[in-house]
């Protein structure tokens, strides 16, 4: 009998890269001269996996996400895994915004990614396992087509290939 090889498509993000490129968008901000004597604002909530920003008004909260993005990319963290809410109105004619961070796949893009797996036409098996795929085959490099055609997907989360076994 041949030998089965796997691997799992995982969506993560490491939370320490997050909290550096959130400490960098801060320092960045106490800097710039356009924010000086500003309200604006970058917070981190670790617990609740979400960045919390205050603008003194809408250019400044553009440019507050802006400074996040670029710090983000710095850090190898996908635009992919920031959800940008919908601005609020805070204090003293503040803006508010919450970035939500997602990690893990949901069950319906789970669904997708294993339908464009199936769409692929090659002898793999593709099982949801809560917020991961876990695609298995006998040939290696029927794991590998699978690997090169997702990163070619046009998916809206990131995805990392781990346990390649």
């Amino acid at each position: 009998m041949a030998q089965q090889s796997s691997f799992d498509i995982v969506s993560q993000i490491d939370l320490q890269e997050v909290d550096n490129a959130v400490n960098q968008a801060r320092k960045e901000l106490q800097t710039r001269f356009d924010f000086k004597g500003s309200k604006s604002s970058v917070e981190f909530l670790k617990d609740e996996k979400k960045i919390l920003l205050v603008g003194d008004d809408e250019m400044k909260l553009r440019n507050l996400r802006d400074i996040l993005k670029t710090r983000m990319a710095s850090r190898k963290i996908s635009q992919k895994s920031m959800d940008f809410k919908t601005p609020e109105k805070a204090f003293d004619g503040c803006l508010r915004q919450e970035v939500i961070l997602t990690q893990g796949i949901p069950q319906e893009k789970a669904k997708d990614i294993v339908k464009i797996i199936k769409e692929l036409s090659v002898k793999v098996q593709a099982a949801i396992q809560g917020d991961e795929i876990r695609v298995t085959a006998k040939s290696k490099d029927d794991l590998q087509a699978v690997i090169q055609h997702l990163r070619t997907a046009p998916l809206t989360l990131p995805v990392q290939f781990v346990n390649f076994r």
